[in-house]
């Protein structure tokens, strides 16, 4: 029974890349769209009945499989619309480490869906604001086909608070 359950929620789980695109409406593009909303639609409908289930039969074990990263709040728009659904997670991963990292960190990265596509995240700079919110100036670079694409960003985070958003 086990079993049977476990691979029926691996079968419900989107596969990023796997999806048909869908169409874009407005000023968001083709990937941001298939990505942010196709992703999160079907986590949220799908991922506490699984999360759960699987949680309580397994003890929690599961780990990380499925983990989904905020792309919106991570990624610059220039970035998404060249990167697919993996390579945006990637990006905003590398982003993550090299935050975690403090100034002077850089996490690189290789595309496992694209051949040519890489990239990196290094954080370059820190101030604290007079309002008390501690931002880092990351710099990402995206090379697709040997043309490197550079987007430099601000994120912060409030005081008492573990995570950073772009602003």
């Amino acid at each position: 029974m086990l079993r049977a359950l476990t691979v029926a929620s691996l079968l419900l789980v989107p596969v990023p890349g796997l999806a048909p695109m869908a169409l874009a409406t407005g000023s968001e593009t083709p990937a941001k769209q298939k990505c942010d909303e196709g992703t999160k639609k079907k986590r949220k409908a799908l991922g506490g009945l699984f999360g759960s289930v699987a949680g309580n039969m397994l003890g929690g074990s599961m780990g990380s499989v499925g983990s989904f990263l905020p792309t919106g709040e991570l990624l610059s728009e220039a970035l998404i619309a060249i990167l697919d659904c993996k390579e945006q997670q990637q990006a905003a991963q590398a982003t993550n480490e090299a935050v975690r990292g403090g100034v002077g960190t850089t996490s690189n990265w290789t595309s496992e869906s694209r051949p040519n596509v890489s990239g990196s995240s290094s954080v370059t700079g820190q101030e604290t604001l007079a309002d008390g919110r501690q931002c880092l100036t990351v710099s990402d670079v995206v090379i697709v086909d040997g043309e490197e694409t550079t987007a430099p960003k601000t994120m912060c985070r409030k005081p008492g608070e573990s995570k950073y958003v772009r602003v």
